[in-house]
């Protein structure tokens, strides 16, 4: 394995809260030294000067469609655009085809990233069996086979009764429980924000209560069974509050805020341009402004992308009958450097600590999120000033399904260092 140099950059660590310039040399996949002016010789030196190098990213909530779905997306592809984004760990949520509910399905994941993957690729459980919310899922078998959590994403664990039990099992396994907020009685049919605008085209709406009750009732259970909830993809003025009243009695809960909720709202929605629509949908100006709020406080710690890619045939149909979700991975780092860096909502530290270092924590990734020496070489290297369009149709993934085509943004990712490897860098993924 080939030595890294990385000199004259700006470090930003959210684990030792080291932000200065430094040099950072990289050995064996490990981070060997950090300090001014490294004098030793590598086989590759990198001039980082301008740019900020950040702990690898880790996104908790990624849909690779693996299995089952990879004419939208696959390992390979994913990883790929994880790269590009300069995400070294990606979470895989568990609603594949079958579903990932069993060790034998972990295992087939975690296989097939071991031989094609150029980033950690983590997959989750499933809560229940088949994600049919009648039986819990082998959660301690898939622990053991090295899922770093459970998510019934797509949907909710609708019988309270299967939710406590399953959070029980990840008290005892000390694992968070990802959950997808979403009472699926109140949809009733909904696929945009339930607004004047939703009103004024004549689509069906969903509420905020499809999200908040939920909320509310795991927030509840969980703290009865001493289990992490991890709140994704929160959408609404009410997450904000009540997850916030919920850390202030010291309960051990967290949430994260998707890219496209704190940069959009139902306002920005293009009339019949499925591109706009996602699940949890785009909100109000009110509930943007709580969750930029939100995360400036600390009170959401993550932002995620929940990327989930569709094929364009899938997304051309109408706005009732296309499928819910953007493409996310290869634009979340600009639009958070737009929207929360650049308008002050967040500090370059806390952009790392919400990307990297709280993700590591939350999912025990001790060797992660960190740029201490001895931690694993995975790093992101970020220039902040650059400005660029964004094109769907560079994208490594097979999901161009994103509301962001064609906007211009601030800040891209210049280089992506995972194990001590580079995978990306100028335009171009590598792996060997």
């Amino acid at each position: 394995m080939k030595t890294i140099l990385v000199r004259n950059g700006r470090l930003i660590d959210p684990d030792t809260h080291f932000d200065g310039a430094a040099d950072i040399f990289l050995k064996e996949g490990r981070i060997a030294r950090v300090a001014e002016h490294i004098r030793e010789e590598a086989d590759i030196e990198i001039n980082a000067k301008g740019m900020w190098v950040m702990p690898g990213l880790i996104d908790m909530h990624v849909h690779l469609r693996d299995p089952g779905f990879t004419w939208k997306e696959d390992v390979i592809t994913g990883s790929k655009a994880a790269a590009r984004g300069g995400v070294t760990t990606v979470i895989a949520m568990p609603n594949t085809k079958p579903v990932c509910d069993s060790p034998d399905r972990v295992d087939y994941v975690v296989h097939k990233a071991e031989h094609t993957a150029p980033v950690h690729v983590l997959q989750t459980g499933a809560v229940t069996e088949g994600q049919k919310g009648e039986r819990l899922a082998d959660i301690h078998g898939m622990v053991a086979h090295g899922i770093p959590a459970v998510s019934e994403d797509g949907k909710s664990v609708m019988n309270a009764e299967l939710a406590r039990e399953a959070m029980k099992i990840c008290r005892g396994e000390n694992i968070p429980f990802l959950d997808h907020c979403e009472d699926r009685n109140l949809v009733q049919g909904g696929c945009v924000n339930e607004d004047a605008v939703s009103r004024k085209e004549g689509l069906k709406g969903i509420t905020n209560s499809v999200e908040d009750v939920i909320i509310a009732r795991d927030m509840i259970l969980a703290h009865e069974t001493g289990a992490h909830l991890h709140l994704c993809h929160c959408s609404t003025k009410g997450s904000y509050e009540m997850l916030k009243a919920a850390k202030e009695k010291g309960w051990d809960v967290s949430g994260e805020v998707c890219p496209h909720h704190f940069a959009l709202t139902s306002s920005d929605r293009v009339p019949g341009d499925t591109n706009y629509k996602m699940n949890p949908p785009l909100r109000t100006e009110e509930d943007r402004k709580a969750l930029c709020q939100g995360l400036a406080e600390g009170v959401f710690e993550v932002i995620s992308t929940d990327h989930a890619p569709h094929s364009r045939e899938e997304k051309e149909q109408s706005m009732e009958k296309a499928p819910f979700g953007i493409s996310g991975l290869e634009t979340s780092v600009s639009l958070t450097i737009t929207y929360l860096v650049k308008t002050g909502i967040l500090t370059p530290m806390q952009m790392a600590e919400r990307m990297s270092g709280n993700p590591a924590r939350i999912l025990h990734l001790d060797g992660r999120g960190s740029l201490a020496e001895g931690k694993e070489a995975d790093l992101t290297i970020i220039d902040p000033e650059k400005v660029y369009t964004i094109d769907a149709r560079d994208f490594e993934s097979r999901g161009r399904n994103t509301p962001f085509d064609g906007c211009e943004v601030t800040g891209q990712v210049h280089t992506t260092i995972c194990g001590g490897k580079i995978v990306y860098q100028k335009g171009r993924v590598y792996y060997d």
